[in-house]
């Protein structure tokens, strides 16, 4: 099972964004996300939050779906409950759509949400057709395109034994530093790279439509 979670920042090229959706994903909305199920033709199964964005014309009376619903006074972020409710179905892969962009604190606030440790074993990215961010915690291959970018950055602290191959400039068992800006901007050279590193965290972006 995959699972598409909408969140409620940017989605900035929606054709992009449909050719990541397969007939049988589970389509979960983050409150305000509705916004773009329904940009995009798509009947959400799952409408997860306080219910304060949804977009004005979101008819909830005709809706067939499930509403899970929290109150306005939280602790959780809309995303975070959505991420929460998608893990009680198992699936092998979760999406998070419209997760960058608008409000800073929320782009950083989505991005941190999947370092948490309950989701190593899950293959979690968010991604909107022209970039994507996941996490590398041993080793991770790319897919995309030559002349692509990608970027390496360590999160909480240094990342070790960083080995890349198929990127233009490699990293052979080095160190990255959180301070320092080195992994920033590498290019594939090969349609798959590859990532691995020894100890640590590391965040990869990867912009697909560059």
């Amino acid at each position: 099972m995959r699972i598409i979670i909408f969140a409620n920042g940017n989605l900035p090229n929606l054709e992009k964004a449909r050719g990541l959706i397969r007939p049988d994903d589970v389509i979960l909305c983050a409150d305000g996300g509705t916004r773009h199920a329904i940009a995009l033709g798509l009947t959400p199964n799952v409408i997860i939050g306080d219910m304060d964005s949804l977009p004005e014309n979101f008819q909830p009376s005709t809706f067939n779906g499930e509403f899970v619903l929290f109150p306005k006074d939280k602790n959780e972020t809309d995303l975070e409950l959505a991420i929460d409710h998608a893990l009680t179905f198992n699936p092998n892969q979760i999406l998070i759509l419209a997760a960058l962009g608008g409000r800073m604190d929320q782009t950083l606030a989505n991005i941190a949400l999947l370092s948490h440790a309950s989701l190593i074993t899950r293959h979690l990215k968010i991604t909107d057709g022209v970039e994507e961010i996941f996490f590398c915690r041993d080793q991770v291959q790319i897919e995309g395109r030559s002349g692509d970018i990608v970027s390496l950055i360590p999160w909480q602290g240094e990342v070790t034994g960083v080995f890349t191959e198929n990127l233009r400039w490699h990293l052979h068992h080095e160190t990255l530093y959180p301070d320092k800006t080195r992994g920033i901007s590498n290019e594939m050279t090969a349609d798959v790279a590859a990532v691995s590193i020894t100890s640590g965290l590391l965040l990869i972006t990867h912009i697909t439509g560059y």
